[in-house]
């Protein structure tokens, strides 16, 4: 089941700490992996540490203005493509912190990074997102989302593994080619 009760509880905390002056200003939220975030191994799921993710963007998206902007426009938010690193394990009743900020935009994305930290300094997990605003038509650009937002519109340069991943993932087919099986007696 989706942690309705944290993303409350963490937007909640977003609320009173200080808005952003810019939308790549990072978002720093602390955690605790609970039995029910636990996987066959004891450890944190990786769909469960990608729920956990969406809970910092949101609180993220609170701070910037964004979540009133979507309200007020009647806009979405959607996540377009991801690419995750696992390197740590987060064990049960661990406590990690996260890290999200926007790293920059083009024309269509914005693209998004986050992360979770153990107690230790190791980095547990990396994730890099592109989000799309959208409403009833498709995709908003982000220049119109950020003037909306009040802040500025020039996007700060996107780092090479950034652009890199973007052209990879243009070479992906679209739809995926469906697996062709041999029929087995």
């Amino acid at each position: 089941m989706f942690p309705f009760v944290r993303v409350i509880w963490h937007v909640l905390k977003a609320r009173r700490q200080p808005p952003f002056a810019s939308l790549t200003e990072t978002h720093i939220s602390q955690h605790m992996c609970w039995p029910h975030d636990l996987d066959f191994w004891l450890e944190l799921n990786n769909g469960r540490a990608l729920s956990l993710y969406d809970i910092g963007r949101i609180a993220m998206a609170q701070r910037g203005g964004l979540i009133d902007v979507l309200r007020r426009k009647g806009w979405g938010l959607t996540m377009a493509g991801s690419s995750t690193r696992f390197r740590r394990r987060i064990h049960g009743f661990e406590k990690f912190e996260m890290r999200s900020r926007a790293v920059c935009w083009d024309d269509r994305f914005i693209y998004l990074e986050q992360s979770m930290w153990k107690t230790n300094g190791d980095c547990a997990s990396h994730v890099l997102y592109r989000a799309a605003v959208t409403d009833k038509n498709g995709i908003i650009p982000p220049q119109r989302v950020l003037e909306a937002m009040g802040q500025e519109a020039a996007s700060p340069e996107m780092p090479h593994w950034i652009s890199e991943w973007c052209k990879t993932e243009e070479l992906r087919p679209w739809p995926p080619m469906p697996d062709v099986m041999p029929n087995h007696p």
